[in-house]
């Protein structure tokens, strides 16, 4: 973790379910933080299978990088149908039948072990295109990188990770992650200094957070959660947060202007600018938290 300049941290915005209001945060913060003076900010949208960053952003799209995997391509004359490729596959992108190998590219992880296992050199790894990164900058000078998935293509790792090559050691970095707990989320929030994980005060919303805050614990990334729409009196949440030793770090109340704000695609600085305190204090108070981290 970097502990050398505390305002260049990398700090990944998550939460254990959609809906939650997850984009809403780190694209306020962002705004906040530039519009502050506290940057340059970079804005890494791994939210790859639905990415919505750029509509509260509006960045100015400047280049767009093609996402590749490598996919087997079998050479007949070559195989001697021994099946070891089928058999070291673990998603069954390959099959052998008889004397027929076929492949199935969009299960492919591109891995690489058919290929590598191959007695023969009948296996081939040409590229298939699963997705693209587009790349610019959005008002204030937010740089902005965000990755999208390719319909029907099942595996959003390689364009996550291509999205997360993006991070930049002279910058304040925020990850928009994917929702949910499971490996897209933790591909996106693995080797981030801090967690922001947004929820909301209903039983849903904690069952969720309860998996999303293991989670983190469990990368070794320590987090802390924005409560949004909160309507306080919900002490089930707090209790948990206090048995947990989890910081509520931000409390978003239900309001309507909030809501019809974010309807619009604005962010929270867009509806109140008092809101750009908050989230610069917030910041500053995960710096602190970072640079009191021992060094891994």
């Amino acid at each position: 973790m970097k502990t050398d300049d505390a305002r260049k941290i990398t700090i990944s915005v998550a939460a254990g379910k959609g809906g939650t209001g997850k984009t809403l945060v780190s694209t306020s913060l962002a705004k906040a933080l530039v519009q502050s003076g506290l940057g340059p900010v970079r804005v890494l949208d791994c939210d790859v299978e639905e990415p919505n960053a750029d509509i509260l952003l509006q960045p100015e799209i400047s280049s767009r990088q093609q996402v590749d995997i490598l996919v087997p391509e079998v050479d007949a004359d070559k195989c001697i149908h021994c099946g070891k490729c089928a058999q070291v596959c673990e998603v069954s992108a390959i099959a052998a039948i008889r004397t027929t190998v076929v492949t199935f590219h969009d299960l492919c992880s591109g891995c690489g072990a058919c290929a590598l296992v191959c007695p023969t050199g009948a296996i081939a790894e040409v590229p298939m295109r699963v997705g693209e990164v587009a790349s610019g900058s959005a008002t204030g000078g937010i740089d902005f990188h965000a990755g999208r998935l390719n319909v029907g293509h099942q595996r959003s790792g390689p364009v996550s990770k291509a999205v997360k090559e993006h991070v930049a050691d002279d910058m304040v970095n925020i990850i928009d992650a994917p929702p949910g707990t499971a490996c897209p989320m933790q591909e996106a929030v693995e080797g981030s200094d801090y967690c922001i994980l947004v929820t909301e005060p209903t039983p849903f919303g904690l069952a969720n957070l309860r998996e999303a805050v293991e989670t983190s614990r469990k990368l070794g990334t320590p987090c802390g959660v924005v409560i949004n729409r909160d309507r306080q009196g919900w002490d089930e949440m707090d209790q948990y947060l206090a048995e947990k030793a989890v910081e509520t770090l931000l409390r978003i109340p239900e309001r309507r202007e909030i809501a019809e704000a974010y309807s619009r695609g604005d962010t929270l600085v867009d509806a109140d600018e008092s809101w750009r305190d908050e989230l610069v204090a917030m910041y500053e108070h995960l710096t602190e938290l970072v640079a009191a981290q021992p060094v891994s």
